[in-house]
């Protein structure tokens, strides 16, 4: 059984119709319905997520998101010990010429935690960070 980290991009395209990697996201979150992979993320992405499926599309319908994704027990929900702030800190200013978000350097932190190599999501600096992109998506550029 191997493991899956899921960022805020595989969220949103699930969600988003109009989002440019909805129909990748769809077949990748049906394959994912089948498979015996263990699904992590953290509370940051879901934070992430929420916040801008309210702003993309309503604060109803991201509360839903957020209520459904809470209940699942399909997703472990990867939790930071002080320590991992710290170090998420101190990848912030290794990755600032990148513009890397705080948020990824929590999850980066997490997944190396965790021995997570594997990343479901479409951020570039995954790959910059030596994560796997899946399902061997190409990164898109950061918005």
């Amino acid at each position: 059984m191997s493991k899956l980290f899921i960022d805020t991009g595989a969220f949103l395209a699930r969600e988003l119709s109009h989002d440019q990697q909805h129909a990748v996201a769809a077949e990748a979150w049906h394959a994912l319905g089948e498979s015996a992979d263990r699904l992590f993320s953290t509370e940051h992405v879901l934070d992430e997520t929420i916040t801008l499926l309210a702003r993309r599309e309503s604060y109803a319908f991201a509360a839903a998101c957020a209520a459904t994704y809470l209940q699942s027990k399909a997703i472990e929900w990867l939790r930071p010990t002080p320590e991992d702030y710290g170090k998420a800190v101190k990848l912030m200013r290794k990755y600032a010429d990148q513009s890397v978000s705080f948020t990824d350097c929590i999850s980066f932190v997490l997944m190396r935690r965790e021995s997570i190599t594997r990343v479901f999501g479409f951020d570039r600096h995954f790959q910059a960070a030596q994560f796997r992109l899946w399902p061997g998506l190409q990164a898109m550029p950061v918005r």
